[in-house]
């Protein structure tokens, strides 16, 4: 293990149910989580250097977030109306020895080059209510922001809630990050002439 890796995990069992900044080399991700009743409240966010309409092409790829967000499994599109969506997820969340499957099936209502709000309709999740927000910035970078809250369907002390939550959306935030970063290389760059 790496020591960036054990100074992470050294810093989840420090920070417990509190919430923490997630190091990441390629782009400042920061995510919190803060337990509120039996739900997690979850913020994640990141400025990074990527056009809005490839972070939305990236945020829009629900068939293929399996091969690029850690703990999804599988996601699928069940139905689509105008920016009225459903769709299906399977995965799982891990901390220590623990994990909990997740199955889902999500409302998602997109608003193009913006953000996705979602709302779980069904799944092993009492509750799930969040979404992604897109905000350019001046010098060309994009911030992206995802909030939530999250209640598991099993009780669980608040502390393995929150950790769980937390570890799960940090490491689904990071691997969304590190996508778009590799598509943004792969981005077709305006040259000087053509501004």
């Amino acid at each position: 293990m790496m020591l960036l890796d054990r100074l992470r995990l050294f810093g989840w069992f420090a920070l417990g149910a509190t919430g923490t900044v997630y190091a990441h080399p390629g782009a400042d991700i920061s995510v919190v989580a803060t337990a509120r009743d039996a739900a997690v409240e979850v913020t994640a966010h990141a400025v990074v250097r990527a056009p809005a309409e490839l972070i939305w092409q990236t945020l829009t790829d629900y068939e293929h977030l399996s091969r690029f967000v850690p703990g999804i499994a599988s996601s699928r599109v069940v139905s689509r109306q105008g920016t009225q969506l459903i769709i299906e997820q399977r995965g799982g969340a891990r901390l220590w020895f623990f994990s909990y499957p997740i199955r889902v099936v999500l409302a998602s209502r997109e608003r193009p080059y913006e953000g996705i709000e979602v709302h779980l309709l069904q799944g092993n999740l009492r509750r799930l209510d969040g979404g992604y927000r897109i905000e350019p910035r001046p010098d060309g970078s994009t911030e992206l922001t995802w909030s939530g809250l999250i209640e598991p369907e099993t009780p669980l002390p608040a502390f393995i809630r929150t950790s769980l939550m937390r570890t799960n959306i940090a490491d689904q935030f990071a691997g969304l990050v590190r996508e778009i970063e590799r598509r943004a290389d792969l981005w077709p760059k305006r040259s000087a002439s053509a501004q």
